[in-house]
């Protein structure tokens, strides 16, 4: 894990591995908190997501969304709806299956592509790094609930509003994360 993630120090792998975890918790959150928002109930987790690609850049960005997926498949109620809808694999292999699996590149994209300080550039690139949460998470979702259904009106359409308002915020922020990483 050391010569992943280009760490020399014990004390500075224990620091990253804390703020992971950490991080893991506040995507917990971010999933838990549903913000009214029409004509789906948005959640914050694609703006965590995108936030820690950007904070800790792609390795440590991906490793963090993947460890919360660990916890999940293990059976933490990490996801949103849980665990009213099930927990562990099951929740995993079902509807969202995808999107969640496409955070990890959405993540490593962040992590790789946010470079500059630039809002209008930044907001177009954190516009770019989401297509994997919805292509996986399309695919899936065709897969899991038949293509004979309306699968960008369940998946996609309800979202974007949602997306580019979450967008919008990380892009305003990101110039103050990088000044002060």
């Amino acid at each position: 894990m050391y010569k992943i993630l280009n760490i020399d120090n014990k004390s500075k792998f224990l620091i990253l591995a804390t703020s992971i975890f950490l991080s893991t918790l506040v995507i917990t959150l971010s999933a838990k908190i549903k913000v009214p928002f029409y004509p789906v109930p948005m959640t914050l987790q694609t703006f965590t997501v995108l936030l820690f690609g950007v904070v800790f850049g792609w390795k440590a960005g991906a490793i963090t969304i993947i460890v919360y997926i660990l916890e999940g498949i293990l059976g933490f109620p990490v996801f949103a709806g849980t665990p009213e809808k099930g927990i562990g694999i099951a929740y995993v292999v079902g509807p969202t299956g995808g999107y969640i699996f496409g955070y990890i590149l959405t993540a490593l994209l962040a992590g790789l592509i946010i470079k500059d300080s630039s809002v209008f550039k930044n907001f177009f690139k954190l516009l770019i790094c989401l297509v994997p949460t919805y292509f996986f998470g399309i695919l899936w979702l065709g897969t899991v609930i038949g293509w004979q259904k309306p699968i960008l009106t369940f998946g996609l359409y309800p979202f974007i509003l949602g997306e580019i308002f979450k967008v919008s915020i990380l892009s305003l922020l990101i110039p103050y994360i990088k000044k002060y990483k």
